[in-house]
């Protein structure tokens, strides 16, 4: 059966980490998912803050981690002795989650990274966003006849509609989420095929 892997980062970390208690090996997970379910492909959808570098929406599908490392690297070494230490330390975060995807390309996973948007909320609050579900539901889409099954790393309602879809299609859908924080639908929908993350832990917890 010809399997592909779809990670949702956000609903990863927010649904996921945050909820266990406990940090997911990403290396540990990679082997997991082809060991298990013999994917062929882990496809990993996440957004990333990029300070000013430039990105062409029109011409790009993804941001480059390692040119995004680069140009951060850069700026914090042209920064080193300016006195605006907090803009340093939120340079130094963006850099460390830079290289965090550099270590999941290393993995094997195949990456599709979109820069994180700024919104302002009517209460004044801001509020940060990549919408890399649309991203990940269209290769849903666009890579379904690459697929028998589609493994679902995702608890997000949202794609009920595609995976619905897929489904009627004669494909299998496997979804791994944290299971209270999993849509209601979602594992209505994926019945015996839900896979709650805490039952995962002896296989993918970081040590």
């Amino acid at each position: 059966m010809r399997s592909i892997a779809f990670v949702d980062a956000s609903n990863l970390f927010y649904g996921g980490e945050k909820s266990l208690g406990w940090k997911i090996d990403y290396q540990k997970l990679y082997t997991y998912l082809k060991d298990k379910y013999k994917v062929s492909m882990i496809l990993y959808f996440g957004g990333i803050e990029i300070y000013k570098f430039k990105f062409d929406y029109l011409r790009n599908e993804t941001i480059s981690a390692i040119k995004l490392e680069r140009y951060l690297s850069n700026l914090i070494n042209s920064y080193s002795n300016a006195p605006d230490s907090f803009g340093l330390s939120l340079l130094n975060r963006h850099l460390k989650r830079a290289r965090f995807y550099l270590k999941l390309e290393k993995f094997g996973y195949e990456l599709h990274l979109k820069p994180v948007k700024i919104y302002e909320q009517e209460d004044g609050s801001i509020k940060r966003k990549a919408n890399c579900d649309v991203d990940m539901a269209f290769y849903l889409m666009k890579d379904k006849d690459e697929f028998d099954r589609a493994v679902i790393l995702s608890g997000d309602g949202d794609f009920l509609p595609v995976l619905k879809y897929l489904k009627n299609d004669g494909k299998e859908i496997i979804i791994l989420a944290r299971g209270p924080r999993a849509a209601k639908e979602i594992k209505q929908f994926a019945g015996s095929n839900f896979r709650d993350f805490i039952r995962l832990e002896k296989y993918i917890r970081f040590q």
